[in-house]
């Protein structure tokens, strides 16, 4: 039972219309690219807060990678110097020096032991540090009495610090000069 209609205005449909369903619209050119715009706006902003937050934690944060540390092999501690200078520096003869060397070169615990003779110290022992790669000469006390005295022998050593440790305090002596690379012998 086929039945022919005449034609009418309903079976012409323009074919660019891409129509799946009565009910659906064309797609709308440029649409596909909002979701792309969204997604990267996001992506910047949460960089952004990325960057800001890793900014505020990075002078709290510290990471120690596992394994010995280089400076792990020197006899000399890891601390840093005292800055605040609390005591006066005298002379005390009656205390013991002793100098151990540090960084390769022959004499140099023997020319800074004739430094701190010729400044009224008494030098007990010259000897050799356990390591070479001592960058910076440091006079250590173990007792925070002996500061004055610490600071005496630094004055004696220009460009030498002072540094409260028990680390040199069985060796016998008041106090322990540690030779570093920047020592340089006057004249």
């Amino acid at each position: 039972m086929t039945t022919s209609h005449p034609k009418d205005r309903f079976d012409h449909l323009p074919h660019s219309t891409e129509r799946v369903g009565a009910h659906r619209a064309p797609p709308k050119k440029g649409r596909g690219w909002v979701a792309f715009w969204w997604a990267l706006a996001t992506t910047v902003v949460l960089i952004g807060v990325g960057v800001a937050v890793l900014a505020a934690l990075n002078n709290r944060l510290s990471f120690d990678l596992p394994g010995p540390s280089p400076s792990s092999s020197t006899s000399a501690p890891a601390a840093t110097p005292t800055a605040a200078p609390t005591a006066v520096a005298p002379v005390a003869p009656g205390l013991s020096v002793t100098v151990l060397k540090g960084p390769a070169g022959a004499g140099v615990a023997a020319a800074v032991g004739d430094v701190l003779t010729a400044a009224g110290w008494t030098v007990g022992a010259l000897s050799n540090a356990s390591t070479e790669d001592v960058p910076k000469t440091i006079v250590y006390y173990a007792d925070a009495k002996l500061e004055g005295a610490a600071r005496g022998v630094a004055a004696s050593l220009p460009g030498s610090d002072i540094l409260l440790a028990k680390d040199f305090a069985e060796s016998g002596a008041d106090l322990t000069v540690v030779v570093g690379k920047d020592y340089v012998p006057a004249g």
